[in-house]
């Protein structure tokens, strides 16, 4: 933040217009941190990584209430409401942008921690593939992307290794 009393607040904006909004916002003199992460999704069976908003539909803006017209922000293209309470804009602490801006890696993307969607013997259904509708027991990772599942195929256990995205719980 460059202006020594401004506070950040939350601006909700329209759907899939975090951009939009905060390139109109910039325009008018505001500061903008909008949070993103590569999300993994898949389209047309294939999966993409891809830049995605950390808050859908929301960003964080630097204002200062005292010298800045921040009524403006409002009627802002892409813009759907700044978070008040009552009339005054509800201001969050510095601490919430700094530990979202600390977890940042160099390319400027918020990184997730990784966590388990299952646990070592869950029952899974895979989704997608040739094996899709197939039910297995999930064995573990086997690297970032990929799961191991125990599929009961022609009467016995059969370990496939899968694409993460592939597997649903059962």
């Amino acid at each position: 933040m460059n202006a020594t009393d401004a506070r950040w607040y939350v601006v909700q904006t329209n759907p899939h217009a975090e951009i939009k909004a905060g390139s109109h916002l910039l325009r008018q003199g505001f500061s903008i941190y909008l949070p993103r992460y590569l999300k993994r999704r898949r389209h047309a069976r294939r999966i993409e990584t891809v830049a995605a908003p950390l808050f859908p539909r929301y960003l964080f803006v630097a204002v200062d209430l005292a010298a800045q017209r921040w009524r403006s922000i409002h009627s802002t293209i892409g813009v759907a409401r700044l978070v008040c309470n009552g009339d005054e804009p509800t201001p969050i602490p510095d601490a919430v942008v700094d530990e979202l801006r600390g977890r940042e890696d160099v390319a400027g993307f918020v990184r997730l921690d990784q966590r388990l969607r299952f646990n070592p013997g869950d029952k899974v259904r895979v989704i997608d593939g040739v094996f899709a509708s197939c039910l297995g027991l999930y064995e573990g990772m086997r690297d970032a992307d990929r799961v191991a599942v125990l599929l009961d195929l022609l009467g016995r256990k059969v370990r496939v290794v899968l694409d993460d995205l592939s597997v649903a719980a059962a």
